[in-house]
């Protein structure tokens, strides 16, 4: 589905993405892990066409979409969501979902006046649709309240619902488990794996939990440094001691096979929830 081939980027002296190659596999969900600073959200970007390459190139499907803006990528069925969600927080949930769609007839005026018939019956299948999201992702409830209302597992929730509304075909997700509670993350989990399972979507995710890493994904990649440098199931992954030695600078690497648990990732993982990935390009993010 996606194939990333030695992309590479830097930021003056800084080496943010270092010949990094890996594939998305159709059909599957891939996790995409690795300390702060490690570069998996300066490479998000760029597969997202949100910041250029230095090198390398990514194809989607057999496609070179090497540097495509995110507006070409939305239309091929590529679409990213991010760690702190983007909603319209004065438009309602059900008016979120209801904009994505793109090329609706209704947003030429002399279209609406000509062919009103047809924008009504586009609203119509439109609706429909929300209201199969608003369902899949129990937020029927919340449909009429302003978005900015949201609790922030709910933004989150909603997201997804955007990817839906143009039925994606690959969905990038920026650590959609932090700062979420237990209740709703089992929501996103359980969104997550249905959407992969009954409707045929392809994640790569990026994310700081490893319980959810372990429940949805194979494989996972381990990046540390810019580069990758692990691949596989996560028991594999666990038990590598270059992984354990990103982490941990080599505390867990004397204990033997599948030392390494959620525990020890959860000390080395700083207090904060931002990925200083981030801030590697000198901004905090990349709008859509």
């Amino acid at each position: 589905m996606i194939q990333i081939e030695g992309i590479s980027k830097a930021f003056g002296g800084l080496q943010a993405v270092d010949s990094v190659t890996f594939t998305v596999a159709a059909g599957g969900i891939t996790g995409l892990i690795g300390p702060n600073g490690a570069g998996k959200t300066t490479l998000f970007s760029i597969l997202a066409g949100f910041l250029p390459a230095d090198q390398g190139r990514v194809l989607l499907d057999g496609e070179d979409i090497t540097g495509l803006p995110p507006h070409s990528l939305f239309h091929r069925g590529l679409v990213r969501t991010f760690q702190i969600p983007h909603e319209f927080s004065r438009m309602t949930v059900r008016e979120n979902l209801m904009i994505v769609p793109p090329g609706q007839a209704g947003e030429s005026l002399a279209y609406s006046w000509l062919r009103w018939g047809k924008v009504k019956a586009q609203d119509r299948v439109i609706r429909q649709k929300v209201d199969d999201v608003l369902d899949f992702l129990k937020l029927t409830h919340v449909a009429d309240e302003l978005a900015g209302n949201l609790s922030g597992g709910q933004k989150k929730l909603l997201e997804l619902g955007r990817t839906m509304m143009i039925d994606a075909k690959v969905v990038l997700l920026d650590e959609p488990g932090a700062g979420v509670n237990r209740t709703l993350l089992n929501s996103i989990r359980d969104a997550i794996r249905r959407l992969n399972t009954e409707r045929g979507y392809t994640f790569c995710l990026i994310e700081h939990d490893m319980d959810l890493i372990a429940d949805l994904c194979d494989p996972v990649v381990v990046m540390a440094q810019g580069q990758v440098i692990a691949e596989g199931p996560m028991d594999v992954i666990r038990a590598d001691p270059q992984v354990q030695d990103a982490y941990l600078g080599g505390g867990v690497s004397g204990r033997g096979v599948s030392a390494m648990t959620e525990d020890d990732i959860g000390r080395a993982r700083p207090d904060s929830t931002v990925d200083t990935d981030a801030d590697e390009s000198g901004d905090e993010e990349w709008r859509p």
